[in-house]
């Protein structure tokens, strides 16, 4: 049995261990992470998922930033143990983030990632959006959590306090 749950300060060290672990040496040197840097993450999009015996098996995080002035939500990182991998967990992790995004009123959400994976989720490429180089623009995908968030947005991501 695997039980979701919002990540706490107690969490940390262990989901960096788990990023650590499923992500390659200098995860952290990645656009996203720049645009994450000093700003704190969503604490109630953050959620990670623990089997009965209370061993980590996934995690998922959030950070607000702007996309040519909006506000937005980026989406990541979210990793898998490799032990748990094929189980539906980064999928029940998605699901369950994203309506919880949606219940406490956030309007769009983005990430970095594989169209191919993300779009049975709703996201779809984000043209005229802009993340900080070297990132592949193909790679940038967002989903509108209410209807036309999306529309008109265009520009550069940037930290949500800049």
């Amino acid at each position: 049995m695997i039980r979701l749950a919002q990540e706490t300060a107690e969490d940390w060290w262990e989901v960096e261990a788990l990023y650590d672990l499923c992500f390659a040496p200098g995860r952290e040197a990645l656009s996203s992470y720049r645009l994450r840097e000093g700003v704190a993450p969503v604490a109630p999009l953050c959620l990670i998922a623990r089997d009965a015996g209370g061993i980590l098996a996934a995690a998922i995080r959030y950070w607000p930033v702007q996309v040519g002035g909006a506000q937005a939500l980026l989406l990541g990182p979210i990793a898998v143990h490799p032990t748990r991998q094929g189980e539906g967990l980064g999928a029940a992790l998605i699901r369950e983030s994203v309506e919880r995004a949606r219940a406490l009123g956030f309007a769009r959400v983005m990430l970095v990632g594989d169209a191919p994976y993300y779009s049975r989720f709703g996201f779809a490429r984000l043209d005229g959006v802009e993340m900080p180089p070297p990132t592949n623009p193909d790679r940038v995908l967002g989903i509108e959590l209410t209807p036309g968030a999306w529309d008109g947005v265009a520009g550069e991501v940037t930290r949500a306090n800049a």
